[in-house]
């Protein structure tokens, strides 16, 4: 039974309960307005009581978020995951201080958005939302809150300090292509990887790890199973469980990697002398092709490669679904959401050929 009494100026409510164990537990909320608005807490309070949805512990919304970070988050992840995560806990510290997470409501978390992402990129608010939105959920699950203050938020950035996703257009690929296959042989490592990326979209630790094993060049197939994380150096699994997949190849890709096999390793990309070019390595003869065929990028990098794939695939029509199983994705919203920017650029394609169509009616 919930029991509402006036302290001072404003109303209290309490509701108690009896625990698995049979001890009776409390929950209080002080600094109601009105009488009526207590009664209201606690009629929530009882529906929850009534589906075991309630519990007494009221942790620092900080805290209770670095303790799930340590927890859940970043035991057996890469160092850079883990270092994002860290970033985030610090973020949430600064801004939010001792306030309780029950006390965290939608306009306050909204407020925060707002005021940090004056000075921040698309990406980086992206990934604390991401984030928080994930603890909220599993603060629901633990009855920590009843109801989930990232909800409905909008998502603001400072556009300066944003970085679009750089990608190259065909002409390009092609001219990057034919430079690269250009005297080509076995010990240009760093050339074939760069290739294999044009081709597949694979991520570079992914690239790094692969062996000849799991490439299958009668159905055109490559197997991704592992990544080789250069922070960590140690091949371990890739960056989600998503990301395992099977990817369809051409059969020119797979006629080009045929020739490191005279390497005689069991890494596909491991030279004569047993070693793997590094992530600095290959960046320095992508940027060095690029200068010399005098095309002017001035972020792109390995993993711009990346882009260039999905660039390649969505403008050349194929949907959104394959090209998010190809990337290994968990989701099509996580695609949609990464290269926004560029589905963007496809929209306004799409909408002046239908202007075009519409004219010629």
């Amino acid at each position: 039974m919930a029991y509402i009494r006036k302290r001072g100026k404003s109303w209290q409510a309490q509701v108690s309960w009896y625990d698995l164990n049979n001890e009776r537990r409390y929950k209080t909320k002080s600094g109601f307005a009105t009488k009526r608005q207590a009664q209201k807490w606690a009629n929530e309070m009882e529906v929850a009581k009534s589906d075991n949805q309630i519990v007494d512990k009221d942790p620092i919304f900080a805290k209770e978020y670095s303790d799930y970070v340590n927890t859940y988050k970043i035991q057996g992840k890469a160092k850079t995951t883990e270092r994002r995560y860290l970033y985030s806990v610090k973020v949430i510290e600064n801004y939010f201080g001792k306030v309780k997470l029950s006390k965290v409501t939608r306009h306050m978390y909204q407020s925060f958005i707002n005021e940090y992402g004056k000075d921040h990129s698309k990406n980086t608010m992206r990934l604390i939302n991401r984030y928080i939105k994930a603890f909220a959920r599993d603060c629901m699950a633990d009855k920590l809150i009843t109801t989930n203050f990232t909800d409905r938020i909008n998502l603001t950035w400072n556009d300066e300090n944003t970085h679009k996703v750089q990608y190259l257009n065909y002409d390009e690929i092609k001219k990057l292509l034919d430079s690269l296959e250009d005297g080509i042989k076995p010990s240009y490592i760093s050339r074939y990887m760069i290739i294999t990326a044009l081709y597949t979209g694979m991520r570079i630790g992914e690239i790094m790890a692969l062996e000849w094993s799991d490439i299958d060049f009668d159905n055109h197939l490559i197997k991704i199973t592992k990544s080789y994380s250069y922070t960590e150096d140690k091949i371990k699994d890739p960056k989600t469980e998503t990301s395992k997949r099977v990817i369809r190849v051409s059969k020119k890709l797979l006629d080009i990697l045929k020739q490191l096999r005279v390497n005689h390793q069991k890494f596909v990309f491991m030279s004569a002398t047993g070693n793997i070019p590094t992530t600095s390595a290959a960046n320095k003869t992508l940027k060095k092709q690029l200068k010399k065929l005098k095309i002017k990028k001035d972020h792109f990098h390995f993993h711009s490669l990346r882009h260039t794939h999905v660039a390649l695939l969505l403008f050349k029509g194929v949907p959104l679904y394959s090209i998010s199983k190809r990337l290994g994705h968990a989701n099509m919203s996580i695609t949609a959401e990464v290269y926004a920017y560029m589905l963007d650029e496809l929209r306004q394609k799409a909408d002046d050929q239908i202007e075009t169509i519409l004219d010629g009616i």
